[in-house]
């Protein structure tokens, strides 16, 4: 289950470092070894990263297992909650290459809930669900579970694991920031408290258009969850309405990771989420009325992932050919039961939009047999080596981490967008982009919540195809101010300040 990762420049050199979580001792749920310390790793701006975890002080106290990036007091510089088993911490950057354990000041050290006991968190998102320019914080709470009281499970007389059907589901959290360093939990009087599940991701996106940001949460088997963001900080759940609860073939799914982007150019952000072998990899498309079509089988995405595993699911466009891609890291779960039918460790693939519809699932092709199969986990992508290509950084369960370098042909342009709200959030997050180059417009939904347990926290990036010039770009921020920028040169990142 562990294993989330976050790209994002935590020191402002223009660099994009990145932050590993990491486990613990599964009895104490401690870092009772420096092996199970999480890691931030600086980028040098040549090739190579340093461990600077110590002076950051960022070795944690528990068994982490999420990470999500946003800078939640608009100081300007990113900050980092770490969700993991029965404690979350939020890290507030000092600005000076150190971060301070803040999570009691800011109210967010919760005591056991009164119904449900201690929450294992598996991820979370910064979202500014009221648009009063403050990041709050959604966090994904996973299962009941406890291992002192573990049901004994077996498979052929030997030990194994349990099935989630085996444990209780739980709430997920939503946090509303007051401004003031501090955070209170209206997750019962927002609407999300009463729709307890098993939640695995969430991705962010305003859906209908109607200027809130709504939440999508994958479950393990369970019906995903679709809280459509009423104003007022709060929210229906809307999933089967919507047409996203459960994939067309109606059986329930082990929901992982996911990612809430417009992958077809219609300017309404869509939902890709992927899961276990035989259970394929959802597709939702935007019906532009306040639902969505399943379109898994009609994309060929049922046939070309019906036999893989996988646990994030990142949209990005990693050839910059004006269409977004689809990466999933790929591997099962370790459970006895399962070895005889399928391969646990499995290589990671991207599948590219063909622009038509239809997916081509490049694996080998892509090069992601370079290294052995893994039981890979959480993913992020980001522009290590500043040449316009996004990167990918996966995780991987009992062995090294892998950071792939994007060698695509230097055929297309590119254009990053490094925005900066002043009204709105600091980071943008909640802001709806539109990029038109060569007569082809193309959108982005702003939120560094992507994949599983992860957090992509880069400046916006769009591939441009043949075209040198973007006409034109339009920002929508969460303020509800539009800014227009005209005939803006390709290659390059771009600044841009919300007008105040």
């Amino acid at each position: 289950m562990a294993g989330g990762v976050a790209v994002f420049d935590f020191d402002n050199d223009g660099n994009l470092d990145i932050f590993f979580a990491n486990g613990a001792d599964i009895t104490t749920l401690k870092k009772d070894s420096p092996k199970y310390s999480d890691r931030l790793f600086r980028n040098n701006g040549d090739g190579t990263f340093t461990d600077v975890t110590e002076k950051a002080g960022l070795a944690g106290t528990g068994y982490d297992v999420g990470v999500a990036i946003g800078d939640y007091d608009n100081d300007g510089y990113q900050d980092i909650f770490v969700s993991g088993v029965y404690r979350n911490t939020l890290y507030h950057n000092n600005g000076d290459g150190t971060f301070t354990d803040v999570t009691e000041k800011a109210g967010l050290a919760q005591p056991p809930d009164k119904q449900y006991g201690p929450f294992w968190s598996v991820g979370a998102a910064w979202v500014d669900v009221d648009n009063d320019g403050l990041l709050d914080l959604f966090v994904l709470n996973y299962l009941l579970w406890d291992i002192h009281k573990e049901t004994p499970c077996s498979f052929d007389g030997r030990p194994d694991y349990c099935h989630p059907k085996l444990y209780g589901p739980t709430p997920n959290q939503l946090f509303l920031n007051k401004g003031n360093g501090k955070f209170v939990d209206v997750s019962e009087a927002a609407g999300i408290r009463q729709h307890p599940g098993k939640a695995m991701g969430v991705g962010v996106a305003d859906y209908d258009h109607d200027g809130r940001p709504d939440l999508f949460v994958t479950n393990d088997k369970l019906f995903n969850s679709l809280f459509h963001n009423k104003g007022n900080a709060k929210f229906e759940e809307v999933a089967f309405e919507a047409g996203v609860a459960l994939p067309e073939h109606g059986n329930l799914i082990s929901g992982m990771g996911l990612d809430f982007r417009d992958m077809n150019n219609d300017g309404y952000p869509d939902i890709a989420l992927v899961a276990l072998d035989t259970e394929t990899f959802p597709l939702y498309q935007n019906d532009k009325k306040g639902g969505f079509v399943e379109i898994t089988g009609k994309s060929g995405m049922s046939v070309l992932s019906n036999s893989m595993s996988g646990y994030s699911a990142n949209i990005a466009d990693f050839d910059n050919d004006g269409w977004k891609d689809l990466f999933v890291s790929r591997g099962d779960v370790q459970s006895i039961s399962m070895q005889d039918r399928r391969h646990i460790q499995q290589p990671n693939t991207v599948f590219r939009n063909l622009a038509n519809g239809k997916w081509a699932a490049l694996t080998a092709e892509a090069g992601f047999t370079a290294l052995p199969p893994q039981r890979h986990r959480g993913a992020a992508y980001g522009d290590f080596n500043h040449d316009g290509k996004l990167d990918l950084v996966v995780t991987a369960l009992s062995a090294p981490a892998e950071i792939w370098i994007n060698d695509s042909p230097d055929r297309n342009h590119w254009l990053e967008l490094a925005l900066q709200g002043t009204k709105s959030n600091r980071n943008g997050i909640g802001a709806r982009v539109k990029v038109t180059a060569g007569g082809a417009a193309q959108f982005w939904d702003v939120s560094t919540a992507s994949g599983y347990a992860s957090s992509s926290a880069g400046p916006v990036h769009f591939g441009l195809g043949a075209a040198k010039i973007a006409e034109e770009i339009q920002i929508r921020w969460p303020s509800g101010a539009v800014q227009v920028l005209k005939n803006v040169e390709a290659d390059r990142i771009v600044p841009v300040v919300e007008p105040k």
